[in-house]
């Protein structure tokens, strides 16, 4: 039989292991996938954001040829986004709606979201993960980010609705070393 205080304990640390590190909850990314300081192409500005989604990396330009590279996942085929934005919003543990397109694509996914405003409060358990960029064109919202995952096993793969994904960690690493009007450019 359970004792009250085991069963206390064991509630306790189910609550906390959703905010656990991924690699704390038994899931260790590739070790190519893991941030790493790389030599990179000297045409690229510093502070600039390079994604190129068939190797499932994001380079952060550090200084003249030198990047720091972190693994992604990205957008299926079809899906995916291409071309230069701008990071014009930063957000914390965002909120999150699939847009109509996903709802129409899968609604057995997105059910909840059909025909009302519901939106997913920020957390742990929300698919945007603890940080988002949202990435703009000419002043307007794309609807694509580069964001955290509740999914860490989908790094290094094409399995997203478009947006770039990153281990929640990565991601809040990258928010806290980028500005408001940071270029991003997906290959």
């Amino acid at each position: 039989m359970i004792s009250r205080r085991h069963f206390i304990a064991a509630a306790a640390a189910a609550a906390v292991l959703p905010t656990l590190p991924a690699q704390a909850q038994g899931f260790q990314v590739a070790p190519k996938f893991a941030p790493q300081s790389v030599n990179f192409l000297a045409n690229y500005a510093p502070g600039q954001i390079l994604i190129v989604p068939k190797a499932h990396f994001l380079y952060y330009i550090t200084a003249p040829g030198q990047a720091l590279r972190y693994g992604v996942g990205v957008g299926k085929a079809g899906l995916e986004f291409t071309g230069t934005a701008t990071i014009s919003v930063k957000k914390e543990w965002p909120t999150w709606r699939p847009t109509n397109e996903m709802i129409e694509r899968e609604p057995q996914s997105y059910s909840k979201f059909k025909d009302n405003d519901y939106v997913q409060p920020g957390g742990p358990g929300n698919p945007l993960g603890a940080r988002a960029l949202y990435l703009f064109q000419n002043g307007r919202d794309t609807y694509f980010r580069i964001h955290g995952t509740t999914a860490p096993e989908t790094i290094g793969r094409s399995v997203s609705n478009g947006c770039i994904r990153m281990l929640n960690e990565h991601v809040t690493d990258l928010y806290e070393r980028i500005p408001i009007g940071t270029t991003v450019t997906v290959l």
